[in-house]
């Protein structure tokens, strides 16, 4: 299944961002704590060569917390200052503001030897589309001053945020790349909603969903459900839907509406805390 999305947009966002880095201290790049490295553009490491770098794993509440402290020693050991947040109650914040002054601590003794005082750090948010960059700034400076929305491209351009004194936020759009070199990425983005559902065959990404369950969270889908959970994965849906009611008229099931029943479930935590990438695998 071969997953790709990439609008006109991003194209220029990516452009105002090669534009606008050599201004910035430091990029605060936010990461699905589900999927961390499928969530990583690979162009941000191309831009932001010899910047400061920071890595947040957002929606760290919905991911496994073995998997989160194993990412964040992962992330750590390669040279970046990680922070595991959850930007929408706010948990792990109260972290932030320290981490940015030790990321940038060469930055401000090099102001200081050179007389420099009180020069705000400017730091640039990223992250691709739907992982939490406008909640997190909001929650950060403690009033809206970024737009939400749960769904990709809600932040169309930049806005600078003054946080304090000392910090200064740059928000920007969130970008994909032009193509998923490995299929699998594209099947995780699509997952978490970083890519648009209407251009998705949920009923398909469901049966993925549903095996990679099997594997690695099993019992996941019996706890939620009640159905066995050892089947093929179309019979476990077909079980799913047939418990939730998902049925057509004449008896016939809906599988367009069960798929997305179990992607809603599993995007809001109701079917508990799943990482879709172990740090082990990736070894």
């Amino acid at each position: 299944m071969n997953v790709q999305w990439y609008p006109g947009h991003m194209t220029k966002a990516r452009r105002q961002m090669q534009e606008d880095i050599r201004l910035i201290d430091l990029i605060i790049e936010l990461v699905d704590a589900r999927v961390p490295l499928s969530s990583r553009n690979p162009d941000i490491d191309e831009l932001g060569k010899n910047k400061a770098r920071m890595i947040l794993l957002n929606k760290s509440d919905l991911a496994d917390e073995k998997q989160n402290e194993a990412w964040k020693e992962y992330f750590s050991s390669a040279g970046f200052h990680v922070v595991k947040v959850n930007s929408r109650s706010g948990a792990g914040m109260k972290n932030i503001q320290d981490t940015i002054q030790e990321a940038c601590r060469e930055k401000i003794e090099r102001d200081r030897r050179r007389g420099i005082k009180n020069r705000p750090i400017r730091a640039m948010v990223v992250g691709i589309p739907n992982v939490g960059k406008s909640t997190f700034i909001n929650t950060f400076a403690g009033k809206a001053c970024a737009r939400t929305g749960n769904k990709p491209g809600v932040t169309k351009g930049k806005q600078w945020i003054r946080l304090n004194k000392g910090v200064e936020l740059l928000d920007t759009p969130g970008i994909l790349w032009p193509k998923f070199e490995d299929e699998d990425v594209g099947i995780r983005l699509a997952f978490i909603g970083s890519i648009k559902d209407d251009i998705l065959n949920l009923e398909e990404l469901s049966l993925l969903l549903i095996r990679y369950l099997q594997g690695h969270y099993a019992g996941a889908l019996q706890a939620r459900y009640g159905v066995e959970e050892d089947g093929e994965p179309l019979k476990v849906l077909g079980d799913i839907a047939r418990v939730r009611g998902c049925i057509r008229k004449g008896e016939e099931l809906d599988y367009g509406k069960v798929s997305a029943l179990l992607f809603d479930d599993f995007r809001s935590g109701r079917l508990g805390r799943i990482t879709l990438e172990w740090v082990q695998e990736q070894k």
